[in-house]
């Protein structure tokens, strides 16, 4: 055996680093398929009131099946916080390209400041969702879901993102009122969602929307809190330790969105 040989059998394997650090809050956020299910939730309010709307309509892919479009943004960013770094950095480079060969057919770029709005929808909601269902997360912990999204921004190589978690919850409140609108777009994918749930559902993705949407939202939206989904709330937290939670999946997802949620990580 020769010199080298022998180093190379001798070294131990290389030890594989992952985008998000085992133990960090954002692997238990995005490990938990009921907190995906209200991030899910909070998005499709939020992707239809904004002014790049457009952008996803102009492929077919939004109006044709909204809560499939949805889901697959869901799915890449729960892919990225489980991969390795080298294997997060590929499916990031992905999403770059997708969007890229719509840029492409459009003629023009998106604007810098829809990537980043669906930046900060990821940031927001992942600590909103996992609030509502589980408790309020610490100053460190969130500042952990910021770092941890901001770096993803930063390899997509996206423009005039915040340094600091102060600065982002800043820049959000500035984006929620400049970037909102309710327009036609608007109007008629919520009546795709109402299509694709069903009315009993849809009803349902309303009132989840109106606990878990910041106040712009809900006011764009005219969406208020009611009892009822309160009370399901606090109902949900008392059985979850028990495992009685799975029968509200099927309350809330139409069998074909049921299994590609038990995909991504949710058991239905």
């Amino acid at each position: 055996m020769t010199q080298s040989t022998a180093q190379l059998t001798s070294e131990p394997d290389a030890v594989q680093e992952f985008f998000v650090p085992e133990g960090s809050i954002v692997r238990q956020i995005w490990a938990d398929g009921d907190t995906i299910l209200l991030i899910f939730a909070g998005a499709a309010a939020e992707f239809a009131l904004s002014k790049a709307v457009d952008w996803l309509y102009f492929t077919g892919r939004l109006p044709s099946d909204p809560l499939g479009r949805l889901l697959s943004t869901v799915t890449y960013a729960k892919r990225i916080v489980f991969s390795q770094k080298q294997d997060a950095f590929k499916a990031i480079d992905s999403i770059s390209a997708i969007h890229h060969g719509v840029e492409y057919k459009r003629g023009f770029q998106i604007p810098e400041w829809a990537y980043r709005d669906v930046l900060f929808m990821l940031i927001d909601y992942s600590i909103r969702a996992y609030e509502v269902l589980h408790r309020q997360l610490t100053n460190e912990e969130k500042e952990e879901v910021f770092r941890v999204f901001n770096q993803l921004g930063e390899k997509m190589e996206m423009t005039g993102l915040p340094e600091t978690y102060q600065v982002w919850m800043n820049m959000r409140q500035k984006h929620l009122k400049r970037n909102l609108e309710f327009s036609d777009y608007t109007s008629d994918l919520f009546l795709q969602y109402k299509l694709h749930l069903g009315s009993f559902r849809y009803h349902m993705l309303l009132q989840v929307q109106a606990v878990l949407a910041p106040k712009k939202v809900r006011s764009l939206m005219g969406l208020k809190k009611k009892r009822p989904i309160l009370l399901l709330i606090g109902f949900y937290r008392i059985i979850r330790p028990l495992g009685l939670n799975s029968f509200l999946k099927r309350l809330v997802l139409p069998g074909q969105y049921r299994q590609q949620f038990m995909q991504l990580g949710g058991t239905a």
